[in-house]
C-alpha cells in the first residue's frame, strides 16, 4: 500500500466520522460505517458504506445527500419504507433495493414495522475529500409562513 492509499483511506474515514454525527440521527435509528475505500481505477472517488439499524418505528430524519453520491440501498432485514425526491413512498423488504442520484432528497426512510427491527444497508459512491457530509438534514417548512 503506497502513501496515496493510505492518506486516502484516512480521508475517507475523516468523512465518514465527520458525516455521521449522533445529533443528526433519530434515536429509532443507528448508523455504522462498515467500509471506505478510495476507488484505484476511478480518481477522485471513494465507496462508503454505512449499515442503518432501526429500531421498530424508528425513522431517519427527512435530508438530502452529497451532490457527488451516488447511492446503492439494500434491505437487509425487515421491511423499509422509502420516499426519494418526488417519487412515491415504497416498501422495500428484505432483500429488495432502490438507488439514489447524485444530490437527491430522501424524504422518508423509515421502519415499516411498528413491532420488528429493520436494517438497511447503504453503499455511497462518492468523491474523496469534497463531499465530507454524506447527508445533510433538510430544513423543516413553517406552515403559513408565507400567507
Amino acid at each position: 500500500m503506497n502513501i496515496k492509499s493510505i492518506f486516502g483511506a484516512a480521508c475517507a474515514a475523516i468523512a465518514i466520522a465527520v458525516a455521521t454525527p449522533a445529533a443528526a440521527h433519530d434515536p429509532g435509528e443507528k448508523v455504522t460505517p462498515t467500509f471506505e475505500h478510495a476507488i484505484p481505477n476511478i480518481p477522485g472517488k471513494s465507496l462508503v458504506a454505512l449499515v442503518v439499524d432501526y429500531a421498530p418505528g424508528g425513522a431517519s430524519p427527512s435530508h438530502t445527500h452529497a451532490k457527488s453520491a451516488f447511492i446503492f440501498a439494500y434491505v437487509l432485514s425487515g421491511a423499509i419504507e422509502s420516499q426519494v425526491n418526488d417519487q412515491p413512498k415504497r416498501v422495500y423488504h428484505a432483500g429488495e433495493s432502490w438507488y439514489e442520484t447524485p444530490g437527491s432528497s430522501h424524504l422518508v426512510s423509515r421502519n415499516a414495522s411498528a413491532t420488528e427491527p429493520a436494517k438497511l444497508l447503504a453503499v455511497f459512491v462518492v468523491d474523496s475529500g469534497d463531499d465530507k457530509n454524506l447527508t445533510t438534514p433538510n430544513q423543516p417548512t413553517v406552515q403559513g409562513a408565507n400567507q
